[in-house]
């Protein structure tokens, strides 16, 4: 089922305004603070859209929806942690194996192989739980610092970073608050702007907006709940006037 466009908030939920051409860094922070308080109205219950229930799921999962939708690995976790609930058994699987499981959320043979190196590495350096800190996760095979950010916000509840997917870099471009296409540099750039204590919940309302409305080929800036804080950056003029 598609996402439904949210309502548009009440008019004294944003004030209009014309975002400048060039903005002095108060400026830029300031209105990031305002796109923050506004999604949390248009997005209140956002949320982490990977099924799991302990931090291993989480962080399985996370490696296995690189380049797959979050719908597809949810189908694919469900006998995948029935068959291995726990590092220690899923270690112990075969490559072979792991493959058939993991086949249709793609690039299978490397996905199967980062889960094997990485449940073995649990199991033996970390006794089979999941470490809390990004450098000790990006030190497991398959995870780098968007998996780690994902697993720390959304497993533990620890601000540590910004989730940078596509749809986050996506919006953060459109809006002003980032140049930058790398995710590493992007996530920089919205950690300057963005209160830690919006960290964890700021991506899931990115893409929960970027699923909902500004999509990639086609925005609907008409209608849409940050059009007054949006410059719009990279968006052809005809969508921006347009349905």
């Amino acid at each position: 089922m598609k996402a439904k466009p949210p309502t548009k908030p009440a008019s004294d939920h944003i004030q209009p305004r014309i975002v400048p051409s060039r903005e002095t860094r108060t400026q830029r922070k300031d209105r990031a603070l305002q796109i923050a308080d506004c999604l949390g109205k248009l997005y209140p219950d956002a949320d982490c859209s990977l099924r799991f229930s302990n931090p291993f799921e989480l962080l399985i999962a996370t490696i296995l929806s690189a380049q797959c939708t979050d719908k597809r690995v949810n189908v694919v976790t469900i006998d995948l942690f029935k068959q291995w609930p726990n590092p220690q058994k899923m270690s112990q699987a075969s490559l072979q194996d792991l493959e058939n499981a993991v086949k249709t959320t793609g690039f299978f043979r490397a996905k199967a192989k980062n889960i094997q190196g990485c449940c073995r590495k649990l199991v033996d350096q970390f006794d089979g739980v999941v470490p809390q800190t990004v450098e000790e996760l990006t030190s497991l095979p398959g995870v780098g610092r968007k998996t780690a950010n994902v697993v720390l916000g959304s497993a533990f509840g620890l601000a540590e970073g910004v989730v940078v997917d596509t749809h986050v870099g996506r919006i953060s471009r459109r809006l002003g608050l980032t140049k930058a296409k790398d995710a590493i540099r992007a996530e920089r750039d919205l950690i300057r702007e963005i209160p830690r204590n919006q960290w964890v919940v700021i991506s899931h309302r990115f893409i929960q907006h970027g699923r909902s409305t500004c999509l990639a080929r086609k925005p609907r800036c008409v209608g849409c709940g940050l059009v007054n804080l949006c410059p719009k950056v990279g968006v052809p003029k005809h969508l921006k006037i347009s349905q």
